[in-house]
């Protein structure tokens, strides 16, 4: 189950506005690489939509089923807005309907059936 908690205006590539949903995952415990020690976080992500301001607005505090789940990318530069920090990226995170991840895990690749 994600929760709406937010929406962002964006542009495209050809300048348009568009608006995306924030949705959040669940609570996790994540295992720190560099102290070990055990903190809290939850997933979040931005997914585009095609609903005006208001809609968007009056969405905030729905939940869908789905999760957010992290999917591995080509490694990319980010920077932390908050602390400027730069940062090498090799993931991202993308919200899954329920239907699309049961697909998901049900598909056979290729070389395994052959």
């Amino acid at each position: 189950m994600v929760k709406i908690t937010d929406y962002k205006t964006m542009k495209n590539e050809l300048g348009e506005s568009f608006h995306a949903l924030v949705v959040q995952g669940g609570l996790e415990s994540v295992r720190s690489k560099e102290t070990n020690r055990t903190y809290f976080t939850v997933r979040q992500t931005s997914v585009p939509c095609t609903f005006d301001e208001d809609t968007c607005k009056s969405l905030i505090g729905s939940e869908l089923d789905g999760s957010v789940v992290r999917v591995e990318v080509d490694p990319y530069e980010y920077i932390n807005e908050e602390t400027g920090e730069t940062m090498m990226l090799s993931h991202r995170y993308e919200y899954i309907s329920e239907d699309n991840r049961i697909v998901q895990q049900n598909i056979v690749d290729k070389e395994v059936v052959l």
